[in-house]
């Protein structure tokens, strides 16, 4: 192991040097501007001089995996030399062309060898000092030091809790906050796992239960990159996928906008992507979204007139809707209301007009009247919206609205006109996939056990107080999409779910940083210093980790079998990986635990995993697919020969197939050639449009339901509170409104600000925050606006104070015009680290400031947060960079 860390001294580029000629990589992403970044890149390239250390001549490039959830997927090559990755690149396999771009890495991806090689890297199987069975002082989790031990120690430890926990509590007083562990604690019995809509928020379940896209599992929600590019408007709630969804997504709008497209862009931020796009910025509140498009179909309503202004596709709504009118409700409605009259004020006396959209969502009455005239019936308008706005509480009814006010246009099912979400990997570019990863054909016959489920909003609460909603329903909606209506006849719509006990006791945590990523976070800490035994499996000392009583070193995925990404791909492409290096240190894989842990409590490996990681991969390239030049049906991707199946020593047949075995995996990548007008073209609902009877929607009734029973009993028997059927709004907890003592005479509270959370590109959620690279070249800053810092005497630079009812963090203010007056933007995914002697965090973790609030169907309400602000009067924090690094060993 020395002469592997020689090595890796030896291959090192300067960091300065990085962040030089890095500066090129953030600026290829689409030509972005990087006004909104507090940053330290300069556009320059590195001097042959500066990498003339590096042996280039010898070694070999390997398709390597990106192996994190940052919704792009891009292609990353390592060079590895002896053994060390000392370089990496990105794709340079075809030309660069507007129809065919190069899947180029980001700056987060580029820099993974400084994660997968890092000196923070976790080396040995350790414990805390003060740990005993049972606990030992459990008030010195996060505090206590480490000492090292053995491999065979560790097993025998953990192997002892988990049957010392067991037989006292019972299975289920195990909670694993991933599903890593889960092929040998299913053949225990039934343990706690978890759930939450995470970066979907309301776009999770119900979404499914409407019959229509979700963004990512239904893959017809919008239309694909050349038909957008007919349309003549786009009008995006959020949409910043500069940010939040890197890879192709800003290039195909700037494709869009080439061929003639507007693009109006409602958010708290002016964010990048609104600046590269040229669009019309309208600042909104978070949380109030629904209020605006609420307005805008008010306007569609009273101005519409079917000869001289016709706003409104009557035909459409008549056709393909439930709910709109009294006179098109669903056969199943139990309650005399209808989409029309709520608009109107008849249910509630509150018309919902422009000026009262503008009270809460602080959008002129006169620009929302303007962009109602813009989006009617006889305008191409595609109308997109990301998952962020709905990552509020009491945001159920958000989706059912957005597809709403699409269908009063006929935004739907033809060319030019869309409706529905854009983010993640489909960013601008839905259909089906063009390629598709294959099986493992892995099926376990030994009898398992089925997981309780615990939602994130009540976690770390739940198991303090020793209850929880146990319903399953939300999870096997999503897991299933198309299968939702036999999950939900299994119970009773009528009958409110009964709260259980809970009783955790031990907590494992693996690939999930759960304590890091959910809400509750200081809640969840004092959890942690509570339950009887904490094992956490992690490559460095994350949050989770740093809490733990045992830690195990896990190798990243550069250090594993090769395989498919576990997030999907754009749909024009398919990424493939192969191992890099091998495990460094004393580092293990996930699986390998699993079977050695199995082996102390009798569960067999075949029970487990009855194929090996080996034949698993080979499985999934034999069985990987592509689409038929035709367009119609899809062919074996992958060409296997028998000597190919002799070298791998795999169980397999010899076939045909589009790419050799290889060459895709020396490429890393299979790309279908895609033009306009070619076979390959997506209109979303277009077939249930030209016939609803033959091609119905997934919904109860077929159509789209502006009246939706069934989202409404789903909610109320399975959820924390009564949703209506229609897509009312509803000032969510800790929203705009919160921010009164009392709204009504606009007297501010004791936290007057909201804050929000975007995806930010220094990380990949929590993931990256521990590189020096990208924390010098990507600081996290608190995003404030001008006025709101000229309020409080802060200056861009100093360190301020933000308070909530949960939680206390510091950070640098970034003071910019761009933020909306009100708002705070605190990126997500910063590493959490807590002063001890005052319990305020300095590390800026936006999960530290939420508390566990359910509401509905279990959103996690990220965009909806009430602050304090003021600047900080005590010692100035750090820049991250010189924070040290968390090196142990």
């Amino acid at each position: 192991m020395s002469n592997f860390i020689n090595k890796l001294i030896n291959t090192k580029i300067d960091r300065r040097k990085f962040l030089k000629g890095s500066a090129a990589v953030a600026a290829a992403v689409a030509g972005l501007p990087l006004v909104a970044y507090d940053n330290t890149l300069k556009e320059t390239t590195l001097d042959k001089k500066d990498v003339a250390h590096i042996n280039t001549d010898t070694g070999k490039w390997v398709a390597a995996a990106c192996w994190h959830n940052c919704g792009g997927k891009c292609l990353v090559k390592a060079l590895v030399v002896e053994g060390v990755v000392v370089r990496q690149k990105t794709d340079d396999l075809r030309e660069d062309t507007d129809d065919n771009p190069q899947q180029r890495a980001c700056l987060r991806g580029r820099a993974e060898q400084f994660e997968a090689q890092g000196a923070d890297r976790l080396k040995y199987p350790m414990k805390r000092k003060h740990w005993k069975p049972g606990g030992g002082d459990k008030s010195l989790r996060g505090k206590d030091e480490w000492e090292r031990i053995s491999w065979n120690e560790a097993l025998k430890y953990i192997a002892d809790e988990i049957t010392r926990v067991k037989n006292k509590y019972g299975v289920e007083s195990i909670f694993s906050t991933s599903t890593e562990p889960g092929p040998l604690l299913n053949k225990l019995g039934s343990y706690v796992s978890h759930w939450g809509t995470s970066s979907y928020g309301a776009w999770y379940a119900i979404p499914h239960i409407l019959g229509v896209g979700d963004g990512i599992l239904v893959r017809d929600a919008v239309n694909d990159r050349f038909d957008l590019q007919k349309s003549e408007l786009i009008v995006g709630f959020g949409l910043n996928p500069a940010w939040s969804a890197m890879g192709n997504a800003t290039h195909f709008y700037l494709e869009m906008k080439k061929r003639g497209c507007k693009f109006v862009i409602i958010d708290p931020v002016y964010t990048d992507t609104a600046a590269t796009l040229e669009a019309e910025w309208i600042p909104i509140r978070p949380g109030t979204d629904m209020t605006m498009q609420l307005a805008l179909a008010y306007i569609m309503l009273k101005e519409d007139d079917p000869v001289t202004n016709p706003l409104i596709d009557w035909d459409f709504l008549n056709r393909y809707t439930y709910g709109f009118d009294a006179e098109h409700m669903p056969p199943n409605a139990e309650v005399n209301e209808n989409f029309k009259d709520y608009l109107l004020g008849t249910y509630d006396n509150v018309p919902k007009t422009p000026e009262w959209a503008e009270k809460i969502c602080g959008v002129p009455a006169d620009t929302i009247r303007k962009l109602a005239r813009r989006i009617g019936k006889n305008t191409k308008v595609t109308l997109l919206t990301t998952w962020a706005p709905a990552r509020t509480h009491d945001s159920d009814s958000m989706p059912q609205l957005f597809i709403t006010l699409g269908a009063m246009g006929g935004h739907m099912g033809k060319s030019g006109h869309a409706t529905g979400t854009s983010c993640w990997n489909n960013a601008a570019n839905f259909g089906k996939a063009l390629v598709i990863a294959g099986s493992d054909g892995m099926v376990s016959k030994a009898k398992t056990y089925p997981p309780l489920y615990l939602n994130d909003t009540e976690g770390w609460k739940a198991i303090s107080e020793g209850s929880y909603n146990p319903s399953s329903v939300f999870p096997s909606i999503n897991a299933k999409p198309a299968d939702w209506k036999k999950v939900v006849s299994k119970v009773d719509l009528k009958k409110k779910v009964e709260r259980k006990p809970i009783n955790i006791q031990m907590i494992w945590h693996s690939g999930s940083a759960l304590l890091q990523t959910r809400e509750g976070m200081k809640q969840g800490i004092q959890v942690h210093r509570k339950v009887e035994f904490v094992l956490s499996q992690s490559s460095f000392l994350t949050t989770n980790s740093k809490y733990a009583d045992i830690v195990l070193p896990i190798t990243t995925w550069w250090e594993r079998e090769g395989n498919f990404p576990s997030s999907g791909c754009n749909r024009d492409i398919m990424l493939v990986y192969s191992n890099v290096i091998k495990p460094i240190y004393e580092a293990k894989d996930d699986e390998w635990v699993n079977i050695q842990l199995g082996k102390l409590l009798d569960v067999p490996e075949k029970d487990m995993y009855p194929i090996s990681q080996k034949q698993r991969f080979f499985n999934k390239l034999a069985s990987s697919t592509v689409i038929n030049k035709e367009g119609t049906s899809y062919e074996p991707l992958v060409e296997i020969t028998a000597k190919d199946i002799e070298e791998w020593g795999c169980e397999g047949k010899p076939q045909s197939g589009r790419v050799p075995l290889n060459k895709f995996l020396a490429d890393g990548i299979y790309q279908v050639e895609r033009h306009d007008g070619d076979n390959y073209g997506n209109i979303a609902y277009e077939k249930f449009i030209k016939d609803p009877v033959k091609n119905p929607l997934n919904s109860t009734t077929g159509l789209i339901e502006i009246y939706s029973q069934t989202k409404a009993d789903i909610l109320y028997s399975q959820g924390y509170n009564e949703v209506s059927p229609l897509p009312k709004y509803v000032p969510p907890r800790d929203g705009y409104e919160s921010t009164y003592s009392d709204f009504h005479d606009k007297t501010k509270g004791k936290y007057p600000y909201q804050l929000i959370n975007p995806h930010y590109i220094r990380r990949s959620h929590s993931i990256y925050d521990n590189v020096p690279w990208l924390r010098e070249a990507l600081k996290q800053p608190a995003y404030i606006s001008k006025g709101d810092a000229d309020k409080n005497g802060i200056k861009n630079g100093d360190t301020v104070l933000i308070t909530s009812a949960y939680g206390k963090t510091l950070r640098h203010a970034y003071v910019t015009e761009r933020v909306a007056p009100g708002v705070i933007g605190l990126p997500h995914g910063a590493w959490a680290d807590v002063d001890e002697s005052n319990g305020i965090d300095k590390g800026g973790a936006d999960n530290y400031l939420c508390g566990n609030i359910s509401t509905g169907g279990g959103v996690s309400g990220w965009n909806t947060q009430n602050v304090n602000l003021e600047k900080w009067t005590g010692s100035p924090i750090p820049d991250d960079v010189d924070v040290p690094q968390r090196i142990i060993f």
